[in-house]
């Protein structure tokens, strides 16, 4: 049998484990373990808590063969806190949990009453897990393989991150080259200090391993620089090889040390897996079906799960276990499950049954699995495919997707039902039932995959009755808006054809009825608007009280689109509607969509007010997506509105997170592009601005394209590129009149009016056509063009004024350089005054092609200027830096610290630094002052 090979003390981590004792012995910290597989972060967690006794430490970790059942780690963490838990004085929400957690049940509160929002109810969990964390006292929670993680247990890591217990630290594992960008961008934001990254050990760390894990003083340095060799300096591959070459009678003591026989004699495979192969060929027959067990199983289980697998007799099975423990390839966890040691060396087992071999284990293993209770529906689903069971597969995974949607897992529940609805055939009430869940949890998920759509269009040639074909349709054309090929006729055929179908259901039926209103060329506004009203008729139809908040804040998005008033009245009835218990989740969606749209066409103040409330009730849903969505949104509004000082991490942060949701993204990216463009003034940032113009009008995001198409106007009028200028102004102009969407030209009608080969022309379209709707930009946009057109100072100060009255500060100065440059040809007075101005302005967004611009006219006619800051941070003296405006404004709306420094990705400490030194210049002493002080009112 071959020993045991297990190095008795943690060797060449030193210095790690000095920092990572510190975070985790340190008051509410998170710390960060990243390396590959095998190099040691699960020994060195093990160290740490070894070393920290005067803590408790609960820990769990992330499967690759997942549950639809999310938060697994988490509340496998804590299944054995119930002794801590004893004395504990626990509020009615931690009551919440007694559902995942029946082995509490004796500790926990009754169970509160349900709620009807399902994001509430995923908050509510949320805060009962915290509160049972903090009860633990002074405790370190460990999270493994985050990279494997399900949404909800980010999204509650996210959460706790947020409300970190006083007393808690988390340490959490993870390999960098196996996680998603959004689990990286969330790791950055999670923790203040840097990454604790292990890396290989090298040849000398290496055979010092060898000595210990030998009991020797010494190694040879040639059998030390074997060993890193065929190891890559992975410590866990260091003990496997060790354990084969004893096994072998490799190993040779000499002079108190160990070395190799000779070079020749060994042939040592250079694969870790071969190494591992060949000890389980020496174990026993029992030993080894053991192992081959639990390498099918994955996931540590039971000793009868793993005895029922391998199909032993009981005698046989105590002794093949107990050789298998002892061989080192299978440990024993916490609570008696049993499993691999490291997931290489199950990995490898796997690797080496044949396919007839895996399959009778996988049948035995569902077998086995169907007698747990509760069933673990997502494993029972995986092993009932690989054993070819299909029948009976087909009904344990789509129990187990249904349980992942009323579990907010919608990711893992599209996962299912796509694969269930590829192997089902001919019953076409299953398939269409099927069909629309699919399309249900696709529309939550931050990606679609293009097979998805074709997937359900297949199953409408199925015999399906009207409901459920005009459900799958509506679903259709709300993926084809999302997708990365949109093509607006046949969406609107889908929305039309589902209207006809959905008489029965008059919250579908209006939702298909406010697609047929969006913006399309070739589309009639007067038609647009009679499906909107149609739509707001049809929804005194239901009875939800939750739904009509969404759905009027899609009509009000719509309507802000066109500059149709009616917008107002629209938000104004989905402001009346929403309550303290509407669905948080409908709620945050509703009032980001308005928001985000407000800014496009300029109403700063509603779309704050709006996206605040989004962002509340998006945290308070505890969905990381609505999250998402909302910061987003908050991002482009304080680009618009000039607030820019530390925006590009901010967008950087949230251009990762939203990768996998190319439409939801764009908008962050095209604003990240506009504002690199104008800051560094570069020919490459401004190709970069143009790509993404083109990527968000093939996806006919075409809301965005009127301020950064002016960056890249200006851009090419300031080079002298008129053909390029012209090009693209005529472009947008045509795009935006196609679509009647003269709402959103304000932006851009002043660098579209001087590129135009027609500017008057164009002035006077935009006068007429603004002149309808409600534009808060109109007035400036108009005078600022009409200005340059007329060479009047006296219209483009009266555009800066304006710029100013409604916080547009980059417009402000852009029309302030106008005007002081016709002064300073001209002669007149002021001209340097207003130069100054427009400098000072651009200096403090940090626009410095602009700068660079006014610097060189400033020269030209001999007016002196500051010099320009050259590095540094920038004083501000008695006035609030942007970032100071910045925090002062989110504490002013009740944000936490913590929530301010999660939405602006900054630490909390460096928001209470900035937070203090805010009150302290305006002679404040409180956020309620500051609030009052903010809004006008100093009593």
């Amino acid at each position: 049998m071959t020993a045991r090979l297990v190095s008795p003390e943690l060797v060449g981590r030193d210095a790690e484990l000095k920092r990572l004792l510190a975070a985790a012995t340190s008051s509410h910290a998170i710390a960060l373990v990243e390396g590959e597989a095998g190099v040691g972060k699960t020994r060195l967690v093990a160290e740490l808590a070894r070393r920290a006794p005067d803590r408790l430490f609960v820990s769990g970790s992330c499967r690759w063969i997942r549950e639809p059942f999310p938060l697994g780690p988490v509340l496998d963490a804590l299944r054995a806190v119930a002794p801590t838990l004893q004395n504990a004085h626990l509020s009615p929400v931690a009551g919440s949990v007694r559902p995942f957690l029946p082995e509490l049940a004796a500790v926990l509160p009754t169970l509160p009453e349900a709620l009807d929002d399902r994001s509430a109810e995923t908050h509510r969990l949320f805060r009962g897990l915290v509160e049972i964390l903090t009860a633990l006292g002074p405790a370190v929670l460990v999270l493994e393989d985050l990279h494997w993680a399900d949404r909800q247990t980010l999204d509650f890591v996210d959460h706790l991150a947020s409300v970190l217990p006083a007393e808690l630290s988390v340490v959490l594992t993870y390999r960098r080259e196996d996680a998603a960008p959004d689990v990286l961008a969330l790791a950055a934001r999670w923790s203040d200090g840097p990454v604790l990254a292990l890396t290989p050990l090298d040849a000398a760390t290496t055979a010092t391993l060898a000595g210990t894990i030998l009991g020797a003083t010494t190694v040879s340095d040639e059998f030390g620089r074997y060993l890193c060799e065929r190891t890559s300096g992975l410590p866990f591959a260091i003990e496997e090889l060790l354990a084969l070459l004893q096994a072998r009678g490799s190993l040779v003591r000499r002079d108190g040390g160990w070395e190799r026989r000779t070079l020749d004699e060994l042939d040592v495979p250079a694969r870790i897996r071969d190494a591992v192969l060949e000890r389980l060929g020496r174990l026993s027959p029992e030993a080894r079906r053991i192992a081959e067990a639990a390498s099918v199983l994955q996931v540590p289980m039971p000793d009868q799960v793993l005895i029922a697998t391998a199909s032993l007799d009981p005698a046989d099975a105590v002794a093949g276990l107990t050789e298998a423990l002892r061989s080192g390839l299978l440990s024993e966890y916490a609570e008696g499950p049993i499993g691999f040691r490291h997931q290489l060396a199950g990995q490898a087992v796997l690797g080496g049954l044949s396919g007839p071999e895996r399959r009778a284990l996988h049948d035995r293993a569902a077998t086995a699995l169907a007698t747990l209770d509760p069933v673990p529906l997502g494993q029972l689903a995986h092993h009932l495919h690989q054993a070819g069971r299909t029948a009976q597969w087909l009904v344990a995974a789509e129990q187990a997707a249904d349980q992942a949607v009323a579990l907010r897992n919608d990711m893992e529940a599209a996962r299912l039902y796509e694969q269930v609805l590829r192997e089902t055939k001919g019953d076409a009430v299953l398939r269409g039932r099927l069909a629309v869940k699919l399309g249900q949890a696709a529309i939550e998920m931050l990606h679609v995959a293009p097979t998805v759509a074709s997937l359900l269009t297949d199953v409408l040639d199925d015999e399906l009755p009207p409901v459920v074909r005009g459900e799958l349709r509506l679903r259709l054309g709300l993926l084809a808006h999302v997708s990365d090929d949109i093509d607006p006729a046949r969406e609107a055929e889908l929305y039309r054809t589902a209207v006809g179908e959905l008489d029965e259901r008059p919250d579908l039926q209006a939702w298909a009825m406010v697609g047929l209103g969006l913006p399309a060329p070739g589309t009639d506004p007067v038609e647009r608007r009679h499906w909107l009203e149609r739509a707001l008729v049809t929804l005194e139809r239901v009875t939800d009280p939750d739904f009509p908040v969404f759905l009027l804040g899609k009509i009000a998005m719509v309507m802000l689109a066109v500059g149709d008033p009616l917008w107002r009245q629209v938000t104004e009835q989905m402001v009346r509607r929403t309550t303290p218990a509407s669905s948080h989740r409908m709620v945050a969606n509703a009032y980001t969509s308005v928001g985000l749209e407000a800014v496009y066409v300029g109403h700063y103040p509603d779309a704050a007010k709006l996206l605040t409330e989004a962002d509340e009730r998006a945290d308070a849903a505890g969905s990381h997506q609505l999250r998402l969505r909302a910061r987003a949104a908050w991002a482009v509004l304080d680009y618009y509105r000039g607030h820019w000082d530390g925006l590009a991490d901010r967008l950087a942060g949230l251009s990762a997170e939203l990768r996998e949701s190319p439409n939801f993204g764009i908008d962050v990216d095209a604003v990240a592009a506009s504002l690199v463009a104008v800051t560094s003034g570069t020919q490459e940032s401004h190709d970069r601005l143009a790509a993404v113009l083109r990527d968000a009008e093939q996806r006919h995001v075409v809301d965005l394209l009127g301020r950064p198409t002016a960056v890249l106007v200006r851009y090419a009028l300031d080079r002298g590129d008129m053909a390029t200028a012209a090009s693209l102004a005529d472009h947008l102009t045509q795009l935006y009149g196609s679509h009647e969407l003269w709402s959103l030209l304000p932006d851009a009608l002043p660098a579209l009016a001087q590129a135009s080969a027609a500017p008057d022309e164009l002035v006077r379209r935009c006068e007429a056509e603004f002149a309808q709707l409600d534009l808060p930009l109109a007035t400036a946009a108009l005078r600022r063009a009409e200005g340059d057109l007329a060479g009047s100072v006296d219209l483009l100060l009266q555009a800066a004024t304006e710029y100013a009255r409604v916080s547009a500060p980059y417009d402000e100065a852009l029309a302030r350089e106008a005007a002081a440059r016709l002064r300073l040809e001209s002669g007149e007075a002021g001209g340097a005054e207003n130069l100054v101005e427009a400098l000072a302005r651009y200096r403090v967004l940090g626009a410095r092609r602009d700068d660079d611009r006014a610097t060189t006219l400033a020269r030209q006619y001999g007016v002196p200027v500051p010099g320009r800051h050259r590095g540094g941070r920038r004083g501000y003296g008695a006035d609030l830096s942007p970032r100071e405006q910045q925090v002062a404004e989110l504490a002013a709306t009740g944000r936490t610290n913590k929530q301010i420094g999660e939405e602006l990705f900054l630490s909390h400490k460096t928001v209470d630094k900035h937070l203090r030194s805010a009150l302290a210049k305006l002679g404040l002493r409180s956020r309620t002052a500051l609030a009052h002080h903010l809004a006008g009112n100093d009593s």
